[in-house]
Parts: structure tokens; sequence; C-alpha cells
């Protein structure tokens, strides 16, 4: 999540006007290998999933809980401009929830964008609370998902919020369905959040895994463990195919001065901990502004 911050130069860019679909830019012909030093909208393969998708995906969950978030809470119209935006500016990884609500949001912003052009992430919510009950099972969940995206098909479904070691017991079910869903072509990647040391030393190893969310910052807000022992998994994760894609990279709204993000990236990304990074943007600017601090580390 960002909080207010300082605003930087702004990069300018128009939005394309609503109801107009966008046409494929000459950025989404890019495509570099994840660890390539070149630019944050290039398109880079995720682990050994064949998807290929920016190095920022655009987090729709800040502050998310009972299918609501920052980014709903914006309202539909602000909502639609400012991922408007990041598609413009580049970015075609967006990253969603059943906790967050932003199915139904994210539906009307395909309305005026080729679904091919993007990568859609979501996430299964087992663990009940709120008005959202319990669940074992994947494939009701995912059929909703695609009902409220209005889509054939996800390109990434993780399991949400994993936070015990013993996990692939736990959650045999959902892991069998979602393997189904990826059978049927329903799904393309399956794979987890992590929200605990052990539940990600597990997923770094378990080959059930394609695609692992994790949180990493390089001051340990809102993380599971000392920088360097997350950073030690997630480069066990990359070296045995997954794709890593880190969150709270700002630490949730902790890490505000612009020298603070700007330390954050440059420790992910020039450690080469992740394939990508999910921020939860508010502003446009926020979009701007870090793909151009993301630019600077690649180019460094």
């Amino acid at each position: 999540m960002i909080n207010s911050m300082t605003r930087r130069d702004f990069i300018g860019t128009t939005l394309v006007g609503a109801g107009a679909m966008i046409a494929a830019p000459a950025w989404a012909k890019s495509e570099t290998k994840a660890d390539s030093p070149s630019s944050a909208t290039d398109r880079i393969e995720l682990g050994k999933t064949g998807i290929k998708a920016s190095r920022i995906a655009m987090g729709t969950g800040a502050n998310g809980y009972r299918r609501s978030s920052d980014q709903t809470r914006l309202g539909q119209e602000k909502f639609t401009k400012l991922i408007r935006h990041g598609i413009d500016s580049g970015l075609n990884f967006i990253d969603m929830a059943d906790l967050y609500g932003s199915h139904s949001f994210m539906k009307n912003v395909l309305k005026e964008v080729k679904r091919d052009q993007l990568v859609l992430l979501s996430k299964v919510w087992f663990a009940g609370g709120g008005d959202m009950p319990k669940t074992d099972a994947a494939r009701p969940e995912v059929e909703r998902f695609l009902k409220e995206l209005g889509t054939d098909h996800l390109d990434i479904c993780l399991m949400h919020c994993l936070t015990d070691t013993d996990w692939p017991s736990h959650r045999k079910q959902m892991m069998d369905e979602l393997s189904e869903m990826r059978q049927k072509g329903m799904v393309r990647a399956v794979g987890c959040s992590c929200h605990d040391l052990g539940a990600l030393k597990t997923a770094a190893q378990n080959p059930w895994v394609d695609v692992i969310f994790a949180r990493i910052n390089n001051k340990q807000k809102k993380m599971d463990g000392m920088p360097e022992v997350i950073a030690a998994v997630l480069k066990e994760a990359r070296k045995n195919g997954k794709a890593v894609v880190g969150m709270k990279i700002y630490g949730c709204g902790d890490l505000l001065a612009p020298e603070e993000q700007d330390a954050s990236i440059r420790y992910v990304w020039g450690n080469q901990l992740v394939d990508a990074m999910t921020i939860g943007f508010t502003d446009p600017a926020q979009t701007d502004d870090t793909i151009q601090n993301l630019n600077k580390v690649l180019k460094a």
C-alpha cells in the first residue's frame, strides 16, 4: 500500500477516452528475462508459467477486508482511471482477490481493455470471517470469480494468506481442484500468498506451486522474518522455478519517505529476490513514481 507521499515529476500520459478499446502499444511487444536490466514495463516470463507480465503489478487490495479495499473505496470512476493510467503507462499485471471485492470493479475496466493484453490474478479466501464463509473448495469460488470479472479464465489463482507449514495437507482439496481447473484452462497457473515463514519455506519447495506472493522489504515492515532470512527463501524458490511476486515492498505504508521506498526497491531488485512486485497505488502519480524508481534500479 502507498499512503500520501511527496509528489515527484509527473510523467505525462494521456488516458484513453472512456469506452474506447486500447490498442496494443509498442511496449507490449517488448519481452525480456526477469533478471535483465531493462524496463519496469517489459514483459517478463513469470517463473516457468509461460505468462508474460510487467515487473509491477497493480494491487487492488490495500487495507482490504470484507470485499473492500482502498482501491474499491475510491469508487468505480476513480478505480477505472487509476487502472487505465497504469495500463497506458505500460503495466499489464492486475492483482485482485475475493477479499478485496475488486472483481466487479475490474469487470468494468475490461469493457474498455482487451482481455488478452492483461494478466489477471486473483486469490481464494478460505479462512472465513465477517460475511465470508470458510471453504475447502476452490472450484465454486473460481467459477464465481470468472462471472464477476466477465472472463473465461484467470491467468493466476492463489490460495490467499497461508499461515502454517503443513498447508499442503490442510488445503489438499483446494489444490486438487485448482490443478483440475488448470488442466481445463480455467486458470493458467496456481500458487499461494504466504504470511508465515514456515508456509513460505514449504511453498518454495512444493512442486505444485507455480507462483508465490511473499512479503519482502529491507526494513522488516509487515514481514514474516528478518529480510536476509526471507531473501534466502525467495532465492531458493526462484532457483526451484517458482515465480516470486514481492508484496509489502513499501511496508504496507510504513515506508513513506521517497528515500525509504527507493532503498526498498533497490534491496529487492538488487538482490534478485522477485520476478515482479505488487503495490496498491491509490493515485496515478504513485504509479509513475514507482515506474521511475524501478527503471533507475534496473538501469543502474
